[in-house]
């Protein structure tokens, strides 16, 4: 019972994670085609800010609860179970988690640079920026479902 509840609540902070990784780089988006109006880009700025901080919060739980799952043996051995063993895909897995939260962070970066007043990259380079963390999830959720090494 105690691997289900951890297991249930990492998926729900990945899921708000995910979102705000999804979601950043589209306000980056907006931001950049709002140059004829600077009526709109304080209230993007805001909602990038706030999106950015929930992400972290969203993040910091993701960690707590998979570190739980993947080590968490350790510390509650009748509780959870032992689920990496001796497999790889698990590094696999926390290399490109680790690569989206570096893309999340320069999200972030170009977000405050933005509200100092430096320009963005074309809206046409964001919108291909935004499709990076669609597949590295892809790649991601293909390794925990079919822990393939």
């Amino acid at each position: 019972m105690t691997y289900i509840l951890v297991k249930t609540f990492h998926l729900l902070f990945v899921i708000g994670w995910v979102a705000a990784v999804f979601y950043l780089p589209r306000i980056l988006v907006n931001l950049a085609e709002t140059a004829g109006e600077p009526a709109v880009k304080p209230r993007l700025q805001l909602m990038g800010l706030r999106l950015y901080k929930f992400g972290h919060y969203m993040f910091g739980l993701t960690l707590f609860f998979g570190l739980l799952l993947w080590q968490g043996w350790r510390v509650f051995p009748t509780g959870l179970p032992n689920i990496v063993g001796s497999t790889h895909w698990m590094d696999a897995k926390l290399a490109l988690v680790a690569i989206m939260f570096i893309y999340f962070i320069g999200c972030g970066r170009l977000l405050k640079r933005s509200a100092a007043g430096v320009p963005l990259p074309s809206s046409i380079a964001l919108r291909w920026f935004n499709e990076l963390p669609v597949l590295l999830m892809l790649v991601v959720i293909y390794l925990v479902l079919a822990k393939p090494f």
